[in-house]
């Protein structure tokens, strides 16, 4: 019989899940403790730690992105990668305080794939991201913020459902049980994918003006 918390417990029937290795608690500091034992998910065994979200306690707002980046791999901190300096500096253009925030990702291990010494990012699959999904919903629970802020189409549709259009619904205030209200928007690192300086450019406008939305709707 395999123990609670093993990878077999959190295989009932084949479908892999966080949810055994995930402690019944509010506290954040706990969850990211227990979150590196979690083998809910084969993603663990090819990064280098797991990845939990940072930031206040009972932040106003929690942003949601897909997964760590290499350098949030290496350095086991959330958006401390190029992706975290572009999100930085819209949220200072939109008058949301960095410090206020709460940031985290609906995958919480780096999913690669080796491109010469790189290693490249791969879009994790919807049964990773349904596997690490009590992780993130523990941390709602224990943050309780006002606003979710979906990053980019894989954190919105992880909270929206698979059928959310990002790009028909970015920067619209939405109802959910998740928060009082959910805003879906671009993920920083879509600007910096942009081809050239003016796609650049109207990426990140469109960006700040989303994370306006929010701001706007804090100062309710």
């Amino acid at each position: 019989m395999a123990k609670k918390g093993s990878p077999d417990d959190a295989n009932p029937g084949g479908e892999r899940s966080a949810a055994p290795f995930v402690p019944q608690t509010k506290s954040i500091r706990t969850l990211t403790v227990a979150a590196h034992e979690c083998r809910g998910c084969d993603l663990y065994k090819t990064a280098t730690q797991v990845v939990f979200g940072a930031g206040p306690g009972k932040a106003r707002v929690v942003f949601v992105g897909e997964q760590p980046g290499d350098q949030e791999d290496r350095q086991g901190a959330p958006f401390v990668g190029p992706a975290g300096a572009m999100l930085d500096k819209a949220l200072e253009d939109a008058g949301i305080p960095r410090d206020d925030v709460y940031v985290t990702n609906a995958v919480k291990h780096f999913k690669w794939e080796p491109r010469g010494k790189r290693r490249i990012h791969k879009k994790p699959r919807a049964s990773e991201v349904k596997a690490c999904r009590p992780w993130l919903e523990a941390e709602l629970r224990a943050v309780k913020p006002e606003i979710v802020v979906c990053l980019g189409a894989t954190a919105a549709q992880s909270m929206l459902g698979a059928q959310f259009k990002l790009m028909q619904n970015r920067g619209k205030l939405v109802v959910s049980p998740l928060a009082e209200h959910v805003v879906a928007t671009i993920h920083p690192s879509a600007v910096l994918r942009a081809p050239d300086s003016e796609g650049r450019r109207q990426a990140y406008e469109s960006l700040v003006a989303d994370l306006r939305v929010v701001a706007k709707a804090l100062k309710r």
